[in-house]
């Protein structure tokens, strides 16, 4: 989770800026997820990262990366003496060591912050499924994409939809020849970039901070990141890596190979004084970038392409995005859903939506109310990972004692019985059902109702499910829009959802019983004043109820 140093070398300086700036968001709106970390930058008298003789200008460089973005976190770079460095990575060689640099960046569990995104969305009425391919796309009568075919559990089921996005990463080349005609070439616009970790045990290197080392040989450099705080200033492992190969084979499965193995240990025995062999590896796995291919440059290093990402639209109606860096996740997000906007409203005035990205301040579940435990603590290992919904998986220990019980001796990874999920509320429906192959007449998803005493509905105010009702008129999302009077017309939600529930209204038309409605000025305070709006004024005259 970083801004990117080496892209600042590349001229990059509006990428980096932008990262930064999400690192930023991501720090306050996930915080038990992404933390401060320092990295160490040695200036080696030779064969280093950065050398003696060039020392100096990548100071201006760290400078350039403190004011693009990194003074947001308080901190700035500063140049270290040979023994403070020494003292960060005791094994290096010291007859090599003239000084180092210490910038800040950041790093996040990126599987877990992947699943609190998804449970994040799942709670504000997404429906999310897992194990469920896309097999393929329908067509209305005019091109346009209208349905997506997914498959699970062997039977396969026709969404309908008005638009369609494609964020399938190194899989985007696959999901567009689903949209392409038979005559069309296939897609060529990924260039996949394979990139290797592996973990040794951390008394073989005994770093307190990240440190970045050179490749003998290459151009690039790795990172060595200590990893599983002790609380005591030693920890339990380190991860080496990554690589930035290209990479031609199975998408499904990308192999951590002999030679990458040998690359890193190369690197990392160059960079310290201790000999670490294949046979003290405790882990290694490859993921794959979805880069995307360079015209210019076919045939050059991945580790040049940009990080840059791309929204593409087809005539079709198929928003593909490519591209880009876990970092900036978000506004990668934004800036599709903002092209998805476009091509459903292309008549629509989208200036005021597009710029309100809810998502620049939208806590992520767990960030609300967290408080860091020490590190080392029994609490940090779950606390980290579902920050403060760590007390439901303590409860399903409580209720079952023997979920508590490691899975592996000596590491904190606690076996699941199901999926850790938030009960659902009474009168809160779960999920939404995908409409299946040739589903007849269109049917409106199940719509909220709120009881008697107005809000989301609880154990004993008399909420119940609206029963789903046959629509004989299928209408797509650029159908729904009802202006009313002079107020400014709302879409739909793309889940389907029909905003009369309280919490889907905008904040004036929110009851004082609502969530989120306050009783703020233009707030509707009877107890039971579930309406859809309130009368204006003027509205008499220009006939409105």
């Amino acid at each position: 989770m970083h801004g990117g140093l080496r892209y600042l070398q590349q001229g990059e300086i509006g990428l980096v800026y932008e990262a930064l700036h999400e690192r930023q968001r991501l720090r306050r709106n996930a915080p038990h997820l992404v933390r401060l970390l320092p990295f160490m930058i040695p200036v080696l008298t030779k064969h280093g990262v950065v050398s003696r003789k060039i020392a100096r200008a990548f100071g201006s460089a760290l400078w350039m990366y403190d004011l693009t973005g990194g003074w947001r976190i308080g901190k700035f770079h500063k140049r270290l003496s040979a023994e403070q460095a020494m003292a960060h990575l005791p094994t290096m060689p010291r007859d090599n060591l003239a000084s180092a640099y210490l910038y800040y960046d950041a790093t996040v569990d990126d599987a877990r912050l992947a699943l609190t995104v998804a449970r994040t969305a799942s709670q504000r009425g997404a429906v999310v499924v897992n194990r469920a391919a896309l097999v393929g796309l329908a067509h209305d009568e005019r091109g346009r994409v209208n349905a997506a075919v997914v498959e699970a559990d062997g039977t396969r089921i026709t969404v309908r939809t008005a638009a369609v996005v494609n964020a399938a990463g190194v899989w985007s080349d696959h999901v567009r020849d689903l949209d392409r005609a038979a005559t069309e070439p296939p897609a060529t616009t990924i260039r996949p970039a394979k990139g290797v970790h592996i973990s040794v045990p951390w008394d073989k290197v005994r770093n307190d901070i990240a440190v970045v080392i050179p490749v003998p040989g290459d151009k690039r450099s790795l990172f060595v990141v200590p990893i599983g705080d002790n609380g005591d200033g030693t920890f339990q492992h380190t991860y080496v890596g990554t690589t930035d190969t290209d990479y031609q084979g199975s998408l499904d499965d990308p192999q951590c190979t002999a030679e990458d193995i040998d690359y890193i240990l190369g690197a990392l025995n160059a960079a310290i004084t201790t000999t670490v062999t294949t046979a003290d590896v405790t882990g290694a796995w490859a993921g794959l970038r979805p880069l995307v291919a360079a015209a210019a440059n076919p045939h050059g290093r991945t580790a040049d392409l940009s990080r840059r990402h791309r929204v593409s639209v087809t005539a079709s109606g198929l928003v593909t995005i490519t591209g880009g860096k876990l970092t900036t996740y978000r506004e990668m997000a934004e800036d599709t859903v903002d092209a998805v906007l476009r091509y459903l409203y292309p008549d629509q005035r989208l200036v005021t939506w597009t710029r309100r990205s809810s998502t620049k301040r939208l806590t992520l579940a767990g960030g609300q109310g967290y408080v860091d435990p020490p590190p080392g603590s029994p609490d940090a290992h779950l606390a980290r990972r579902y920050g403060s919904m760590a007390e439901e998986v303590r409860a399903l220990i409580r209720a079952e004692p023997a979920l508590g019980q490691p899975l592996v001796d000596g590491l904190p990874y606690l076996p699941r019985r199901g999926h850790l999920r938030r009960a659902p509320r009474a009168g809160h429906h779960a999920g939404r059902r995908a409409v299946p192959a040739d589903p007849g007449p269109f049917v409106r998803p199940p719509r909220r109702r709120a009881g008697r005493a107005g809000g989301r509905g609880t154990a004993g105010q008399g909420a119940a499910l609206e029963p789903r009702r046959p629509d004989p008129q299928p209408r797509g999302l650029h159908q729904r829009l009802r202006p009313r009077g002079r107020r400014r017309a709302r879409p739909l939600g793309l889940n389907g959802s029909d905003h009369t529930h309280p919490a889907h209204r905008p904040r004036r038309y929110r009851s004082a019983a609502s969530p989120g409605g306050g009783g703020g000025r233009g707030a509707d305070r009877r107890a039971g004043g579930d309406l859809p709006h309130r009368r204006r004024r003027g509205d008499h005259r220009r006939g409105q109820p």
